[in-house]
């Protein structure tokens, strides 16, 4: 018999442009079960020279620092083949705000977050992060822009963190003897634009009402000792080795790890509401009930040992 552990979350994200667009949004997370969890971000903005601001409610802490800014990356032409699954042309850092890439018979703008006088507000549980257009459209020269960065996903984080029963020792005890195998079982929803999961500071801005976002796409990245429902997955696959190798964030092997694909558009979702439910499991030997095993079995040979000795001289007093 197995014990079982639970752990779910449920977030809310919200994503609007301030301007005439199509936009799409796409959240890669990268679990790790182990320590700190990331959520690469990327929004591909149509329209772009028409944007006045981009916006994003994340429903944790996000501080400023914490942001890395990984359009920098994109010196590397292996990351480019990776995540745009095609052979491009770079003009890294064409200027000051942009790098220019041209793939598929088109040519974008990919924007330097961090070159740019964004803001990092925080907004009830969570951050609102404003990207103002003003100073970046002398740096633009195409109509679709991408914007990609990284951040610590807390939530993910958070569902992953060790939970340590309460109850007496004897009971802790009993669960270990009887439950070597633990079953893990994590659920981790998002949800994106849904008004009802986001805080009134944000359902009080007009802006986000008007939003024209066209599709979404998440995709968790993990490693294979973990299982995962994927019964709706748009794709899966194991990660580029070689491509991603300098892309991942610390504590990650690219070589352990495989991603998984949800994706959703206004055509099977006419209210413009984006929901992926990621199902999590894992089942694992417990370390501390195979050290108790291995303890007890010492015990019970040492014991045996001695009374078989006992028993021995017994036998050898009474039958001498």
């Amino acid at each position: 018999m197995s014990k079982k552990n639970k752990f779910f979350a449920d977030d809310g994200w919200a994503i609007w442009v301030d301007g005439d667009d199509v936009s799409t949004i796409y959240l890669n997370n990268w679990l790790n079960p182990k320590g700190k969890s990331y959520t690469d971000v990327a929004v591909h903005i149509r329209g772009i020279k028409e944007t006045k601001a981009l916006n994003m409610y994340f429903p944790f802490a996000v501080e400023k620092n914490e942001i890395e800014d990984v359009s920098l990356k994109f010196d590397d032409e292996n990351l480019s083949r990776a995540i745009f699954s095609s052979m491009c042309m770079i003009d890294y850092k064409k200027n000051k705000a942009t790098s220019e890439i041209a793939y598929n018979g088109k040519t974008v703008d990919i924007v330097h977050i961090s070159a740019l006088d964004y803001t990092v507000e925080s907004v009830s549980r969570g951050t609102l992060l404003t990207v103002p257009f003003a100073g970046l459209f002398e740096y633009l020269d195409n109509d679709e822009g991408y914007f990609m960065f990284r951040i610590p996903h807390k939530t993910i984080t958070e569902v992953f963190r060790q939970r340590h029963k309460v109850g007496s020792f004897m009971n802790k005890m009993r669960d270990l003897i009887m439950s070597p195998v633990v079953s893990e079982s994590y659920g981790y929803s998002v949800r994106i634009n849904e008004a009802r999961l986001l805080p009134k500071e944000i359902n009080s801005i007009g802006a986000f009402h008007r939003q024209k976002l066209k599709k979404a796409a998440v995709s968790i990245s993990i490693s294979d000792d973990y299982e995962i429902n994927d019964m709706s997955c748009y794709r899966i696959r194991r990660l580029e080795e070689d491509l991603y190798r300098n892309f991942l964030p610390s504590g990650y092997k690219s070589e352990d790890v495989v991603t998984y694909q949800w994706q959703q558009t206004r055509e099977t979702n006419l209210k413009g509401h984006f929901n992926f439910y990621l199902s999590i499991s894992r089942n694992a030997i417990s370390r501390s009930s195979v050290f108790i095993y291995m303890f007890i079995i010492v015990i019970l040979n040492a014991f045996g040992g001695m009374t078989w000795d006992a028993m021995k001289m017994l036998f050898d007093y009474l039958f001498k």
